[in-house]
């Protein structure tokens, strides 16, 4: 993809290293004003570490190379003087742990005021009014009564969406949900995947949802990018991806989700675990895992290329087109409309 004029933020080349590892290779990657674009993969494929060396909240000992543009303002290697007007006002982020990133002996009113005060300057009155009017949007019951309360007097849902009212304080260009519903039940979860794509409709921020949970995905998503071992291996829209999965690693993920209907099967798994970066591999990362592997594969490390389709694909031996309904992903899609 190429830079448009209404992309926001454009990822190029971003390379990252631990103590000389390799765990990121390259990623280019654009998310536009007003678009949803998912990020999914197993543990350790790269999805967090993309965003955080984006934003420069790795530790010290890590290496990031590459490009990172805001409207064509360059992050990657700025000051952090810098870094600290992008954070929370034009790039906010929450975790998928809200637990960890509220402070336990402070008001949950006034956290939200600090963020006020930090983003937009304001303070006293105005501050409350506007992180009640926040509390209120995110779906806390009695804002008023629940303004002085501490974080152990909420429920893990209710701590989540007050961790999305304070990414909103500074009225962010773009949101990046690291994993947000991980430690919901499932009607919370559908709570909170809802709540992200009213407050994205209503506000028109920009949304980066990264998750393992492909379900979730379609539901809050435009675009899908699949990441494996560090690399994006295929992108497209939902619909492609999901109707039409053609690396053998997005189509792995999709025949380890469990039918609900019809007579019970046996899951297929993928093989194997994501390989360790202090052992990198010759050839294609998913070959030592992938039935349609062969010695080319191997040898040789695929790029991610264009497709007749317009999705990205990095794979030798895609999987055939397979017919709509025939497959697990189809399925799926089918269920989330």
């Amino acid at each position: 993809m190429t830079m448009t004029a209404s992309s926001l933020v454009e990822l190029r080349a971003l390379r990252v290293a631990f103590d000389g590892v390799e765990v990121l290779h390259g990623i280019d990657l654009e998310v536009d004003r007003g678009e949803s674009v998912g990020l999914v993969g197993e543990s350790g494929c790269g999805k967090s570490v993309t965003w955080l060396a984006a934003l420069g909240l790795l530790p010290d000992k890590a290496s990031v190379t590459g490009s990172v543009r805001l409207e064509g303002r360059e992050l990657a290697g700025a000051p952090r003087q810098t870094l600290e007007t992008v954070r929370g006002k034009r790039i906010a982020m929450i975790f998928q742990d809200p637990s960890s990133s509220l402070n336990p002996v402070l008001r949950i009113g006034r956290q939200i005021a600090e963020a006020l005060g930090a983003h937009r300057g304001l303070s006293g009155a105005a501050a409350r009014a506007e992180a009640l009017r926040l509390m209120d949007m995110v779906g806390i019951p009695d804002p008023r009564r629940r303004f002085d309360q501490y974080a152990h007097e909420f429920s893990g849902g209710q701590c989540q969406r007050l961790m999305i009212a304070m990414a909103l304080a500074g009225e962010p260009d773009l949101l990046i949900a690291d994993e947000p519903t991980t430690a919901l039940d499932a009607t919370i979860q559908a709570q909170i995947l809802d709540l992200l794509a009213r407050l994205k409709d209503e506000t028109g921020m920009g949304l980066v949802f990264i998750s393992h949970d492909l379900g979730a995905v379609s539901q809050v998503c435009e675009r899908v990018c699949v990441m494996y071992a560090g690399r994006i291996v295929e992108q497209g829209t939902v619909e492609q991806l999901f109707s039409a999965p053609r690396h053998p690693y997005t189509r792995g993920l999709f025949d380890a989700i469990p039918r609900l209907d019809g007579p019970r099967e046996r899951l297929i798994p993928i093989p194997g675990t994501v390989p360790d970066p202090r052992e990198p591999l010759q050839g294609c990362s998913f070959a030592p895992r992938c039935t349609r592997a062969t010695s080319y594969c191997r040898s040789n490390m695929p790029r991610l290329l264009l497709q007749d389709d317009g999705r990205g694909l990095a794979c030798a031996h895609p999987v055939e087109p397979a017919q709509k309904g025939s497959t697990r992903a189809a399925i799926l899609e089918d269920t989330m409309q």
